[in-house]
């Protein structure tokens, strides 16, 4: 169980990152053929962005260095929390593959936070 929540935090990490790096460093280039970016201002975007890479480093630091596991927690629910703003935002302009991609992904971030919890923490 210990490798799938390392599998599915490192997946997570690595597509949360991107996300995040684009919001933040590439959002006019995005936003231009993404219709549902003009569902929320630009700082918005530009704040759950900063949220992903923040969380992106939460998902790996703190269990590879065995300092603040909790942090781990945090960062998979509050990326599947964020995982339900995009689905929202996404069905607002009935886009149906990012509305999919989002809901899996937070799927996937709340079972990493479940499974971190009870089936196999990080001590």
């Amino acid at each position: 169980m210990n490798i799938l929540l390392w599998g599915l935090q490192a997946l997570g990490a690595l597509m949360y990152g991107a996300s995040g790096l684009m919001k933040v460093f590439m959002f006019d280039k995005v936003s231009a053929d993404v219709r549902s970016f003009g569902a929320l201002p630009r700082d918005v975007w530009m704040a759950l962005g900063v949220l992903e890479l923040f969380c992106t480093i939460g998902l790996i630091v703190p269990g590879a260095l065995h300092w603040q596991p909790a942090l781990t927690i945090v960062a998979a629910a509050a990326l599947a929390l964020e995982s339900l703003v995009f689905i929202w935002v996404h069905q607002q302009y009935r886009e149906v593959g990012p509305t999919i991609m989002s809901s899996a992904l937070g799927v996937v971030m709340g079972f990493v936070a479940a499974g971190r919890v009870a089936l196999e923490p990080i001590v």
